[in-house]
């Protein structure tokens, strides 16, 4: 059997939920999820269950706030004008947005609140603040050349 290390490619089956059991995500029915190993392209804790499992390996791993999407910070709720959104965006609780950052990069937020004069946003990743359990099947190891 072939087992993960850093550097390489591996492509995994998984399902994902809260601790309360509630599902956010699955590769159920869809192409395994692709990642290179050490390079930060999914989640610190997922990435280091992965690394060391063996090819055809399953297992079960609970990942802490910290090794996820990191604590619910209330810095990253905004209030915004109302007229510094542009017009002709449909402004209702839950709508998704995107926003430019100082550095010119962009940062998903989505709308938390509305009223006549403000805008409130919220910047936290949707999964912030909280431990996530993912079912893993390691499908395929590339090694790194």
């Amino acid at each position: 059997m072939t087992t993960a290390a850093p550097g390489d490619t591996v492509r995994i089956h998984y399902s994902g939920r809260l601790t309360d059991g509630t599902q956010f995500d699955s590769s159920e029915g869809k192409a395994p999820l692709e990642f290179k190993l050490g390079e930060g392209q999914v989640i610190k804790g997922l990435e280091q269950h992965v690394a060391g499992m063996e090819t055809g390996a399953k297992s079960t791993v609970t990942i802490p706030v910290a090794e996820a999407y990191g604590p619910r910070r209330d810095d990253a709720i905004q209030q915004l004008d109302r007229e510094k959104v542009p017009s002709g965006i449909d402004l209702e609780v839950g709508t998704q947005l995107q926003a430019r950052t100082a550095d010119g990069g962009m940062l998903p937020i989505t709308v938390v609140g509305v009223d006549e004069q403000s805008v409130t946003v919220d910047a936290n990743h949707p999964l912030a603040g909280k431990d996530l359990v993912f079912d893993v099947e390691l499908v395929e190891v590339v090694k790194a050349a």
